[in-house]
């Protein structure tokens, strides 16, 4: 969880960034839910030992299965045709051509480690009913892995170590005082653990595990965010970033001999992680530069690497091949989804290897991000993201959005999103806030919400509507607010406690009841937990008042407007219980309420089927309860 804003005083102060002048209104070509969601989604992007293919994970079945992608023609082997739990891809397993991956059941986040052998059937690795396993990294000789579970303890997670064919997990160190395992050495000798303390300071540690001592990294007199970034490849430094002393986060080289540091990278950005490539020719930094990903390429003098031409395209993210000889981009933009390029260095020879974005649909008829900003009731800038309909006119007013994201502590970006895209081309204008509490635009700002979530925050949410208002192609009586997570608790949050706001509310696996939210997180979340509770407030102690009269569902007597709610079965996070008692609390107003529940979907969607249920069901609920009937296509 994480945080950051901005916001909106007068209606002329409104727009508080230059714009470029917009282009003139249209009409567009609409498309229908499977026409978007023809659109795939590609992760990853591991080569192969003799780089001459790529793992991948690829929801084109409509599920994540795991595929294999010829570099040199670009042509696709299906590795596995999973139709019900959807399996991501962790790397090939050295010297063997066999696979490993991560999946768990249904959506509850409780995942394994499988080994997907060369006869195509699998193995899990890591078996446990409540055990959760991180995979860690190679040795760095290659002949075992590292990885995290909770297997011993539900709320702690150890460190294992398994021999590659042999698969007998051997424990490396045993966590007893609720760590967070950050990283270990390839060299098997440094173990980086860090210990949460709120959600915007914890501390770091780096654990000699030959010779059982622990030493910390983090300064006890300037708390601070540390996030740890892996140590070299000679073994000899420790990376990570941190904002001590500093409004953003920057990159810091740690020398495990001799315990000196040096700032390695800074900018007026956060840098969101680096990494350096197998054998140390280049490090990869990425910065989260006003809501967009940009990522700089280093080579051992510190000299930037310059990226091939793209265009029209943004790179979004890079993986260097073991040989250091190639480079797989990730490269997309708000009109179109990520694909997948492979780069060679000494050719400077560029080629695609994927094309996910749907045939069906003309890009010209998608809606350009832009990022703006605007004030909010105390004069603070609210940064936010913003998809204007390309027929909205003063003549064609068009209906509109408030959107907010999870976290608390998220932020919403710049990139591709069928359902964004679907909603703007069936014309509704989308503003995506990030209200104060937000990340990614300094600690300052993170910090704002804390213990005051579903006050300010709200009201930069309130806000963005005036500033939606001030559009003269926006129809001004007809905006509702939409979110997931916690973004569905600052829907429900908006539709309680400011009832005349907005016209409709859509919660998506939203909070409506602190209380037991905070009390039911999962017991591998403990080394989380007071963290969690000094950010929103302790459940068993005073903290209780002020949570309770926070929660949506208390108050649900309040709600004068039509909801939508979608919920899956399986959620750990918020449990549906939250979401079957706001929707029958509202219906008892005699309020229309829509309700979808996803029986194998846990947090969030991973199944396209299911997203296209649930969001075409958005967009009828949308069209029958805030765009003008005239304006609803029979």
């Amino acid at each position: 969880m994480q945080k950051q804003v901005t916001m909106l005083l007068s209606v002329l102060a409104f727009a508080a960034c230059k714009q470029d002048k917009p282009a003139p209104a249209r009409e567009v070509k609409q498309y229908t839910i499977e026409q978007f969601y023809k659109t795939n989604a590609t992760g990853a992007g591991i080569f192969s030992p003799d780089e001459q293919k790529m793992l991948v994970h690829s929801n084109e079945s409509g599920i994540f299965n795991l595929q294999e992608i010829n570099i040199s023609d670009g042509s696709k082997r299906n590795l596995t045709q999973t139709i019900v739990e959807s399996f991501f891809a962790i790397d090939y397993v050295p010297g063997t051509g066999e696979v490993l991956y991560s999946a768990d059941k249904g959506g509850n986040e409780i995942s394994h480690i499988y080994l997907l052998k060369s006869d195509g059937t699998s193995q899990d690795l890591t078996p446990g009913e409540k055990a959760v396993s991180n995979f860690s990294d190679w040795s760095k000789d290659k002949k075992s892995m590292y990885y995290s579970s909770n297997l011993r303890d539900e709320r702690f997670f150890d460190l294992y170590q398994m021999e590659v064919g042999v698969w007998k997990p051997k424990m490396v160190y045993q966590n007893n005082d609720g760590y967070g395992i950050d990283a270990v050495s390839r060299y098997g000798d440094w173990l980086a653990l860090s210990k949460t303390v709120t959600t915007s300071e914890n501390q770091l540690f780096l654990y000699d595990l030959k010779n059982k001592q622990l030493k910390e990294v983090s300064n006890p007199a300037e708390p601070g965010l540390y996030s740890t970034y892996g140590f070299s490849a000679d073994g000899k430094t420790f990376f990570y970033t941190t904002d001590v002393g500093k409004e953003f986060a920057y990159l810091v080289q740690y020398d495990l001999a001799t315990g000196e540091r040096k700032t390695a990278y800074e900018t007026n950005w956060d840098v969101m992680y680096a990494y350096q490539s197998e054998n140390g020719k280049y490090q990869v930094i990425g910065i989260n530069e006003d809501g967009k990903n940009k990522v700089v390429i280093r080579d051992a003098a510190g000299k930037e690497v310059a990226f091939p031409a793209i265009p029209d395209g943004d790179i979004t993210a890079v993986n260097i091949s073991p040989s250091e000889n190639k480079m797989r981009l990730s490269v997309g933009t708000s009109k179109s989804p990520n694909d997948l390029y492979v780069y060679e260095f000494a050719t400077k020879s560029l080629k695609r290897l994927t094309n996910n974005a749907s045939a069906e649909i003309n890009p010209d008829d998608l809606a350009t991000a832009e990022v703006v900003r605007y004030k909010s009731f105390d004069g603070l800038d609210i940064p936010a993201i913003y998809y204007k309909p390309l027929n909205a006119s003063a003549s064609n007013k068009v209906p509109a959005l408030v959107w907010v994201h999870g976290g608390p502590g998220g932020q919403s970006r710049v990139g591709y999103s069928s359902f964004i895209q679907y909603l703007v081309n069936h014309g509704y204008a989308v503003l995506m806030v990030n209200n104060r509490g937000s990340s990614g635009y300094g600690k300052s700002f993170f910090k704002m919400d804390d213990q005051n979530h579903g006050e300010k925050d709200l009201q930069d949410c309130i806000y963005g509507k005036k500033y939606l208002q001030s559009m003269d192609y926006i129809d001004k009586d007809r905006i509702g607010i939409i979110g997931g997570s916690y973004g569905g608790y600052m829907t429900m949050a908006a539709m309680t406690f400011t009832p005349d706001e907005f016209k409709v509310g859509v919660n998506i696996f939203g909070v409506t009841n602190w209380l037991r939210t905070l009390k039911s997180i999962p017991p591998y979340w403990e080394s989380f937990r007071k963290a969690l509770y000094a950010e929103l407030g302790d459940p068993n102690t005073a903290d209780s008042v002020r949570l309770h009269r926070i929660s949506p569902l208390f108050h649900a007597k309040s709600v004068k407007n039509p909801i939508m709610v979608l919920q899956g079965a399986n959620d750990p996070r918020v449990l549906q219980i939250e979401s079957d008692e706001i929707v029958a609390a509202v219906k008892q107003n005699n309020i229309p309420v829509e309700y979808l529940v996803f029986p194998d979907e846990g947090h969030g969607f991973v199944k396209k089927e299911n997203e296209m249920k649930g969001y075409s069901g958005v967009l009828t609920f949308l069209d029958q309860h805030l765009k003008a009937p005239e304006k609803v296509k029979q």
